[in-house]
């Protein structure tokens, strides 16, 4: 059976926030910060219905003024595009990181010079790359460049 979700508004109301909860007429409680919001919701909505706390789930919706709540959505929106490209960079760096090591020839630390990273960051790229491979091939084995030993590649 689907739990029951409900929204509770918050709204500022001098130092604290008014939270209603549209669904239930009556329900009304407030909270100091908003991260204390749900558990104020929670204690109304279980007292209101007589159902313990964790049997619903409880949305809160802050009620902020029409220009902020846009530059909120901006920011989230903004947030979120670059959340993607900061997984796509750390793709493409794990990749060109392992060329630059396992074929160019390169030790950590000058990898991490030509891409403009810590050595420490390339050995973690590295690692994820190879715990990638690993899984998907199912080898489990690396092997170092000419001349270097595998110390000299992850250090």
């Amino acid at each position: 059976m689907k739990r029951k979700t409900y929204t509770a508004r918050c709204q500022r109301s001098g130092d604290w926030w008014a939270i209603s909860v549209p669904d239930l007429r009556g329900v009304h409680t407030q909270a100091r910060r908003l991260e204390k919001a749900e558990a104020m919701v929670r204690d109304a909505i279980a007292l209101f219905l007589d159902v313990p706390s964790d049997s619903f789930d409880v949305r809160i919706e802050p009620v902020l003024p029409r220009d902020l709540q846009g530059k909120v959505g901006r920011a989230r929106k903004v947030r979120g595009q670059a959340e993607v490209l900061q997984r796509e960079a750390a793709i493409a760096s794990a990749q060109v990181a392992a060329d630059l090591v396992h074929t160019a020839h390169l030790t950590v630390r000058d990898a991490g010079r030509v891409l403009g990273l810590s050595h420490q960051r390339i050995t973690q790229l590295l690692k994820a790359a190879s715990a990638k491979g690993k899984r998907s091939n199912g080898l489990g084995t690396r092997v170092a460049g000419p001349g270097r030993s595998q110390g000299d590649r992850s250090a």
